[in-house]
């Protein structure tokens, strides 16, 4: 039992000096050891970006009335009514139809409504006869130069001209519920909802309603990004519903804040989706990144290589013996990630992007090198250095 608990004495004792060694803890010796996690400038792509989530919606909901012209859907309308009663005599689509712009819905009866045009027809005939007769009765009073006669002529043609307006009105009007009397697709789009049968008669509302193929996505942005946003940014929307990545345009910004439970201020934005795939419907969630600046074929480092502050900023260095020197460098976009380098640097240097400080630091709170990652973007070669020689690299 002795051997046994000295051996495992000596096991502990031995792991110990070994991470002793391996993290610099022998003396003042050790302390000397430097290593540094070291990148690469190189040429690339440097973006700033917000970050949302939202839901898909149709840019634009329509809802057909047989006799009225189709009307846009915003939740809180009201839709418009027919003063007659219209017979569906056919239904040609179904909700999940995909239709184009000008395509036949349904159609319906339309018998009474060309009584009514042939009776408005007649009133608008009338309606021209006594304009003429009440002209001539003007003319005449006119040339008999009697004052009298002569004003109550002039509100009789000025009522003949009213009479005729109204009637001319009128008859417009039933020639365009003939016209609407046949549903047709204002816009290309997807049928999602048909309230008609035929041999039925049409109820008051909505027949169908068709969402527009074009999508928007509304996702509230925080108060601190805001300032960033502009109509017109290019924006990243992915559908994980269907594995889609699709490009949008930021195409509102609210001007007032959305209601809020957490405490935290954001705005309402508006990304619309020119083609999305059929697959891709309303009601889905999406992720939305808006690219709110980019850089594009620059010199690039990982953002945990810059120091200073604006004005003043440089980096780290690290020559071929070993030893470091800081470099002031002119630097263009800054984002979390990724720096663009504008000068003071040139491809292919090696710049510092930390220590062993930070291996040591990440040991038992799931950080680590390579795979497993310190947390520092672009870490490159671990070098350690000892009286200013390279003594091992590791690393690519």
């Amino acid at each position: 039992m002795k051997r046994k608990l000295a051996a495992l004495v000596v096991l502990v004792a031995v792991g110990l000096a070994a991470l002793a060694v391996t993290f610099g803890g022998f003396g003042a010796a050790a302390a000397t050891t430097n290593q540094y996690l070291t990148s690469q400038a190189a040429l690339g792509d440097v973006s700033d970006e917000v970050a949302a989530t939202g839901t898909l919606a149709a840019a634009t909901t329509y809802g057909l009335v047989f006799g009225a012209d189709p009307y846009v859907v915003t939740g809180d309308e009201t839709a418009p009514q027919s003063s007659r009663t219209w017979p569906v005599t056919d239904v040609r689509v179904k909700p999940g139809d995909f239709i184009k712009a000008g395509q036949v819905l349904a159609t319906a009866a339309i018998a009474d409504a060309q009584r009514d045009l042939a009776a408005a027809t007649r009133d608008l005939r009338t309606a021209n006869v006594n304009l003429a007769v009440a002209k001539d009765n003007l003319a005449s009073a006119q040339d008999a130069s009697n004052t009298d006669q002569e004003r109550q002529a002039q509100v009789a043609v000025y009522s003949a001209q009213n009479q005729l307006a109204k009637a001319s009105a009128d008859r417009g009007a039933i020639q365009r519920e003939i016209k609407a009397a046949t549903l047709r697709s204002p816009i290309d789009g997807l049928v999602t909802a048909v309230n008609v049968t035929k041999g039925f008669d049409a109820p008051a509302g909505a027949a169908i309603t068709i969402a527009s193929s074009t999508l928007t996505v509304t996702t509230d942005v925080v108060e601190s990004d805001l300032a960033s946003i502009k109509l017109g940014q290019e924006a990243t929307v992915t559908v994980a519903a269907v594995q889609a990545r699709l490009t949008g345009t930021v195409t509102a910004i609210s001007p007032t804040a959305a209601d809020s439970q957490s405490g935290v201020v954001s705005y309402p934005v508006t990304i619309t989706i020119a083609n999305p795939p059929a697959t891709a419907r309303a009601g889905m969630s999406a992720d939305v990144t808006v690219t709110t600046a980019s850089a594009t074929g620059v010199l690039t480092i990982p953002s945990s290589a810059l120091n200073g502050s604006t004005g003043d900023y440089s980096v780290l260095v690290l020559e071929a013996n070993g030893t470091t020197r800081r470099v002031p460098v002119d630097v263009g976009l800054v984002t979390n990630a990724m720096v663009e380098i504008k000068s003071g640097i040139t491809e292919g240097t090696a710049v510092v992007t930390g220590t062993t400080a930070d291996l040591v630091g990440n040991q038992f709170t799931g950080g680590g090198f390579g795979r497993g990652g310190v947390a520092i973007p672009g870490g490159g070669p671990v070098r350690q250095v000892d009286g200013g020689n390279v003594k091992q690299s590791v690393g690519n």
